[in-house]
């Protein structure tokens, strides 16, 4: 199982080389698949949004599932939104840009972080107060992306 891991963290780290440097990822300019980021705070689980809930912040069109969601994200869009800019969270502490699955999600201290996939999802929660940390650091400097 460990070799398995290993060959997928090496194949996640070598797949990366062509994601654009947007501090959101957002395939198609839009945010995390589509996926509606409050929902997972209030439903606790992934939640496919609508376009006619659609807004546009830090580069990217973000979707809602609802009005109601559109509206709290509209109101504190930092405190929904996705750790990293919606990249895997176990990608920015190993420094590097990696694309995201909506099912592997995490809630830690009322903030959202998305991994590659759930395998990678578990590797990330082995450590996840050092990964967390590293991935922070990663993130203000190396991969130079902050919110605006």
């Amino acid at each position: 199982m460990k070799s398995a891991v290993l060959i997928l963290i090496v194949w996640v780290s070598s797949s990366v080389v062509g994601l654009s440097q947007t501090p959101v990822y957002a395939p198609n300019s839009v945010a995390i698949n589509g996926y509606d980021p409050v929902a997972y705070f209030q439903d606790n689980k992934p939640l496919a949004g609508k376009a006619e809930f659609s807004f546009e912040w830090n580069e990217a069109k973000w979707q809602f599932a609802t009005a109601e969601n559109l509206a709290k994200f509209k109101e504190h869009p930092e405190q929904f939104a996705p750790q990293y800019g919606g990249y895997c969270a176990y990608g920015a502490s190993r420094g590097y840009l990696a694309q995201t699955d909506p099912l592997a999600f995490t809630i830690l201290d009322n903030k959202l972080y998305l991994n590659y996939n759930l395998d990678v999802r578990t590797e990330w929660m082995k450590e996840v107060n050092n990964r967390i940390a590293k991935a922070n650091e990663n993130w203000n400097s190396k991969l130079k992306f902050k919110s605006k």
